[in-house]
């Protein structure tokens, strides 16, 4: 696998996404705690009360804060932003994720799909995970997103 260092920027860029992804963390386990009150001290019934996870929207919002932690090795952009990550699905604490990469001779081919599906794993309220590789339909550039084309200096 080809390893790419980072500018100065990207790197600091990198470090505010990583504190970001920790508050947003935060503050939605707080939040969960803070509504997660006993049947008895909400009044609520006991039907009402059984979920104390989180929802699949927001592990789903998780998943996709990690992926955008995770850049592509030739392309100072994260993955998420750059259009590689074409479906993501949770279910049950099951993330099922649908990634492509550039081009099918990428030199990470064989790799990359793995350390993404680790770094799914590690979001909380992921129990596992599964990341599959496709080709169809072929990544363009059109799928990066508008903040990375003028990160890239695209538009």
């Amino acid at each position: 696998m080809k390893h790419v260092n980072l500018s100065p920027e990207l790197e600091q860029k990198k470090k505010e996404i990583m504190k970001q992804f920790r508050e947003d963390e935060s503050a939605a386990d707080a939040r969960e705690e803070s509504t997660m009150a006993s049947p008895s001290e909400s009044g609520a019934s006991d039907e009402s009360s059984k979920s104390s996870k989180p929802d699949a929207e927001v592990i789903r919002q998780r998943v996709i804060e990690a992926l955008r932690t995770i850049y592509d090795p030739e392309i100072p952009v994260n993955i998420y932003d750059l259009g590689l990550i074409y479906r993501v699905e949770i279910k049950d604490g099951f993330a099922e994720v649908d990634m492509t990469l550039t081009s099918p001779g990428c030199p990470v081919a064989q790799t990359f799909p793995g350390m993404v599906e680790g770094a799914v794993k590690l979001v909380p309220g992921i129990s596992d995970a599964v990341v599959d590789l496709v080709w169809e339909p072929p990544w363009t550039q059109t799928l990066i997103s508008e903040a990375a084309r003028l990160e890239l200096g695209l538009i």
